[in-house]
């Protein structure tokens, strides 16, 4: 077995014992302490809790023994900072897993630590002022996408082989696309977020992972999916565990290509030839693929989930002064951060109400497409992989000019729900890797996984990055 294994051959491997999960550990943990000052990927780490674990035994779980790293941002791990990336944040130490951490650990898995992510996951890019940018192990000027920037670099430079991420307009997509992974959101209220209510537990955002592989995705989805009494939001149950769906063959499919956005950002032409390539493969494999017109207006996303975010955001920061007894300094926020903070809590009531009413129409536009299709294929980003400091939150307006670029394509699942995934698909002119969207209607992830795993056997994709010095650009 070699580090490149991913995290169901691992498993495998220390279930026939032909691997300790101790040894595991280690070299993950090995290699976390190699990499990571180069990338800054890592923020906490938790080495002396795992080996504690280990030595205690591990449940038998389906992926007992593989180390894992868990995405600072609505998500604690007992004992870790949470900061969510934020200074005022920084002294919030989590006193208990929330229950996706649990389940990992139910699940035989070892948490070693948490990763970077921008403050409050509001940057389409990890370069947060807490703790520093996050570089891509493609190429070191390059960022790794956000907001799970941090666990996408850790699994691309092969740290690990998984890492828990979260998506609330794109974040895990984005990365996965940044930096070669594959990157599957799930349906609104298929991951439970206990005990980290946001605007209706989670209608925007959703929880899962980022992987080199289609079937680890699936595995990790059968652990954390399933909801809490009490839960928001219930995904469609499926009618099989998504590991065996994944596995089957997806059977043609009638795919809806989109290249294009109404009154959206011109589309490279790197990233839309890349998803006509892989509209290509597509009716090569047998699938029935036809151009689309787009059916919705990236503004119209824009707004409503802004409107969504932005006063999640506010409740956030108003709890956490609550808890400090204190009013907002100066340098508790980043400037994007605070000039929207200082614009949402002055949001009327009945703004919310008109934007769950917007995401609601939106839901039912794009989901009309799937009366004639059963897949929607797009480009994952507007444009190739960003450079470090082109989304810079110290600076307002570079956000405003392009944060919305990079989540033109996601955004809308976040909104209307429905799963969506990206698939590594080719290079750009740099070298770094493309990436391409699938998505589908509510439920359906296991048609997603079962296509996936068929492009990924028709056009298998690197494990980890290439070995680049840290000033390749």
């Amino acid at each position: 077995m070699t580090q490149n294994a991913d995290a169901v051959a691992l498993a495998a491997a220390i279930r026939n014992g032909e691997r300790e999960a101790g040894d595991v550990v280690e070299e993950a943990i090995t290699r976390i302490e190699k990499l990571n000052p180069q990338l800054n990927a890592v923020i906490h780490t938790c080495f002396e809790e795992a080996r504690a674990e280990v030595a205690a035994g591990l449940p038998e779980g389906p992926l007992r023994g593989v180390p894992v790293l868990v995405k600072d941002l609505n998500m604690e791990v007992r004992g870790l900072p949470a900061a969510g990336g934020s200074r005022l944040f920084a002294e919030y130490v989590a006193s208990r897993d929330s229950e996706l951490v649990a389940r990992y650990r139910r699940a035989g898995m070892v948490v070693l630590g948490t990763t970077n992510t921008p403050e409050l996951g509001l940057n389409a890019s990890t370069e947060p002022a807490l703790h520093g940018p996050t570089r891509n192990p493609w190429g070191h000027a390059h960022s790794p996408g956000g907001s799970s920037g941090g666990s996408a670099a850790a699994v691309a430079a092969g740290m690990v082989t998984v890492a828990h991420a979260s998506d609330g307009g794109g974040s895990i997509r984005i990365p996965a696309a940044a930096c070669g992974l594959f990157g599957l959101k799930p349906s609104r209220g298929r991951v439970s977020p206990y005990p980290r209510p946001t605007t209706l537990s989670g209608l925007v955002s959703g929880h899962h992972a980022l992987t080199t592989t289609v079937r680890d995705s699936a595995v990790l989805l059968d652990i954390a999916a399933g909801p809490l009494p009490g839960d928001a939001y219930a995904a469609p149950t499926p009618d099989a565990s998504f590991a065996e769906l994944a596995g089957r063959d997806p059977g043609p499919l009638r795919i809806g290509l989109i290249t294009a956005l109404p009154d959206g950002p011109d589309v490279h032409p790197e990233s839309a030839a890349a998803a006509r390539d892989a509209a290509r493969l597509c009716a090569q494999l047998g699938h029935d693929v036809t151009e689309l017109a787009a059916p919705y207006r990236p503004g119209d996303v824009a707004a409503a989930s802004a409107t969504l975010m932005g006063g999640d955001l506010v409740a956030q920061v108003d709890a956490r002064l609550d808890q400090l007894d204190r009013p907002l300094a100066e340098d508790d926020l980043e400037p994007f951060t605070r000039l929207l903070y200082e614009h949402y809590r002055t949001l009327p009531a009945a703004d919310v109400s008109r934007a769950l009413r917007a995401v609601q129409e939106l839901g039912w536009s794009v989901g009309a497409t799937f009366r004639t299709h059963d897949v929607l294929l797009t480009p994952t980003l507007a444009r190739p992989t960003a450079r470090l400091g082109v989304l810079d939150t110290t600076r307002p307006e570079s956000i405003y000019e392009h944060a919305a670029v990079y989540s033109a394509f996601t955004s809308v699942h976040n909104v209307t729900g429905m799963p969506a995934m990206s698939v590594p698909f080719g290079h750009d002119t740099e070298g770094l890797p493309l990436g391409v969207q699938f998505a589908t209607d509510l439920g359906g992830e296991g048609r997603l996984l079962a296509l996936a795993a068929q492009l990924e056997a028709a056009a298998p994709w690197p494990v980890t990055a290439p070995g680049r010095r840290p000033a390749d650009g």
